[in-house]
């Protein structure tokens, strides 16, 4: 083992900038797939027509399908019907699809775990549906789904680095650069990427705790 080489300040460089492309994918995954994850189970709870049985059969299937596979899709295999996507992009809409998929779920979950005295008093009180769901359900669910979809979150983050697959510039791919120069640089460059994951979830919980206590 050579920490000294492997952890020379042009390799920490190499790494942290591979570590902030890992967390670039993963904010902006993170954000849409919750926007559409929301809308997704919503529209589920809701058991809207057609709409609310067609999200549950394409929910069923991204959920049986292992994300590496979905990662292959985005890039190699759209590009055979004309869509090309660079390796950023493949890797945002992969984990986007498969992640909202998961999540969608928790926020089901999470609407059906609402009392339905609530929603029915809402819908007495004059409220439409989509009122009902807006002001009263929905923030009462979010609330309790804090700790799953941070979960998820989480996962999420470790997730990009499948991206590797498509030699997308992240953090495990530094590694394995680096570690090309070196055998000896194997195990500090993934003690260093090990470091940097544990620190960053462990901020992500640490958020997910401060939010339940605060809405508790």
């Amino acid at each position: 083992m050579d920490f000294i080489g492997a952890l020379s300040p042009v390799n920490m460089q190499f790494l942290l900038q591979g570590a902030l492309i890992t967390l670039e994918v993963a904010i902006v995954s993170i954000i849409i797939s919750f926007i559409i994850s929301v809308i997704v189970g919503t529209v589920r709870y809701a058991q809207v027509p057609i709409l609310g049985k067609l999200f549950a059969i394409v929910v069923e299937i991204i959920r049986n399908l292992p994300l590496l596979l979905i990662i292959f899709f985005t890039y190699f295999a759209l590009p055979q019907i004309g869509i090309k996507l660079d390796k950023f992009t493949a890797a945002i809409v992969a984990l986007v699809i498969f992640e909202s998929a998961m999540i969608s779920e928790i926020v089901r979950g999470g609407l059906n775990s609402v009392e339905k005295g609530l929603l029915e008093a809402g819908r007495s009180s004059g409220l439409t549906m989509t009122q009902t769901l807006r002001h009263i359900v929905l923030p009462i669910a979010l609330r309790r789904m804090v700790p799953p979809i941070v979960s998820q979150f989480i996962s999420l983050l470790k997730d990009t680095s499948l991206a590797v697959v498509i030699a997308l510039p992240e953090l495990m791919n530094h590694v394995q650069i680096i570690n090309g120069q070196n055998i000896n640089y194997v195990i500090p460059t993934f003690l260093f990427a090990a470091l940097l994951y544990c620190i960053v979830n462990y901020l992500l919980s640490l958020a997910s705790r401060r939010l339940e206590h605060k809405h508790s």
